[in-house]
């Protein structure tokens, strides 16, 4: 493991405390969709799924543990904690799913690195999370109301799939015949949803202003 792939495993996971982080100290999850968390959930199904018959090393298996766990964690208190869950926008988190389901798993059964079961699931959690985070950005659209917090839970998000092309690039400097095109090219497009995100987040940034995306 090089040390951009440590640094964005770590941001990803810093990503989800900060989430987590808001929703436990503020008892709310406004301007945070569910609908999002819920594709992230399958996301690490669907990947993790290796976890129950195939080793790799400890650090591996603790990592896909952790995500499964506070991707659940972060379900649940958005469904049923009897607080947070009257805090969720319903109404305007909206998206639906299936759009984006259906599609990466038709995909995935194309165009795959192998035809078994856990091949195509890979590559549609792939597929799907590189389109995962369409429904919370089309919700803070919607909100215009964009605190700190999820501002930031955002941006480590996509902090953590640029330290990954960071990590891909090391390694097809460094190691002979690394290919890997499926997971280039979803990892491409997760990054690009991400610049319009970026782009006004560093500009309220720079101009001490409120965070907020043009509708």
């Amino acid at each position: 493991m090089n040390l951009f792939r440590l640094a964005g495993d770590m941001t990803h996971l810093l990503s989800i405390v900060v989430l987590l982080l808001k929703i436990h100290a503020t008892r709310s999850c406004r301007g945070i969709s569910l609908r999002t968390q819920e594709l992230y959930g399958l996301v690490f199904l669907t990947r993790y799924i290796d976890i129950f018959f195939r080793f790799i090393s400890l650090y591996n298996t603790v990592m896909k543990l952790v995500f499964l766990a506070s991707s659940a964690t972060i379900i649940y208190y958005m469904r049923f904690h009897r607080v947070v869950r009257t805090t969720y926008d319903r109404e305007l988190d909206t998206f639906r799913s299936w759009l984006l389901i259906v599609p990466c798993f038709l995909l995935a059964l194309v165009i795959n690195q192998g035809f078994a079961a856990v091949e195509i699931l890979w590559a549609f959690s792939l597929y799907l999370e590189a389109v995962a985070i369409l429904p919370q950005l089309v919700l803070l659209q919607r909100t215009q109301n964009i605190d700190n917090l999820t501002g930031n839970y955002i941006l480590l998000l996509g902090a953590y799939r640029a330290l990954y092309i960071l990590n891909w690039i090391y390694k097809l400097l460094t190691e002979d015949n690394y290919r890997q095109w499926i997971v280039w090219t979803s990892g491409l497009v997760q990054t690009a949803l991400y610049a319009d995100f970026f782009y006004y987040y560093f500009r309220s940034w720079q101009n001490n202003e409120k965070l907020s995306l043009p509708t």
